[in-house]
C-alpha cells in the first residue's frame, strides 16, 4: 500500500493528516500488518489534552495489544466512534477509514519532527 504523500508519520507507525489547524491521525498499514487482525480499540475522550510522544490510545489485536502514541500534542476534538462496533476498519483502510482521532493541534511546530512518506518507507525498509 503506497503511503499518502501529503501525510506526515512517526517512527512508532503512526500517521498525521493536517487538516486547517486540526490533525486527524491515526496508525500505518505498516502497524496494522504487524499487529495482525484489530479485535478492539480503547480510544481517548473527547477534550483530552495529549502531549507529543504520549500514549493516548490502545490497539487489541489477535497477536497483542500495542499503545498508540501522539505524533503531536494536542486536544482530542473528535474520535473515530466507528471503531467502537467495526476495529476491523484498522485492518482494511488503516489510512482513511480506519482514522482514530482528530486532534486540534497545540504546537504546531512539532510537525517538523515527523517523517515525510518517503522518509518513512526508508524508515521501515520499504515494506
Amino acid at each position: 500500500m503506497p503511503y499518502p504523500s501529503e501525510y506526515r508519520y512517526s517512527k512508532e507507525h503512526e500517521w498525521v493528516k493536517l487538516e486547517g489547524a486540526n490533525a486527524r491521525m491515526g496508525i500505518t498499514d505498516f502497524a496494522q500488518h504487524e499487529l495482525g487482525d484489530v479485535v478492539y480499540v480503547e480510544l481517548p475522550k473527547v477534550g483530552r489534552k495529549v502531549k507529543q510522544h504520549e500514549s493516548f490510545a490502545v490497539v487489541e489485536s489477535v497477536k497483542a495489544a500495542s499503545e498508540v502514541y501522539a505524533p503531536v500534542s494536542g486536544e482530542v476534538i473528535e474520535v473515530n466512534k466507528k471503531l467502537e462496533n467495526q476495529p476491523e476498519l484498522i485492518n482494511k483502510s488503516p489510512h482513511t477509514e480506519g482514522w482514530m482521532v482528530v486532534l486540534r493541534i497545540d504546537t504546531p511546530k512539532e510537525l517538523d519532527n515527523l517523517l515525510t512518506a518517503a522518509d518513512y518507507e526508508k524508515h521501515i525498509g520499504g515494506k
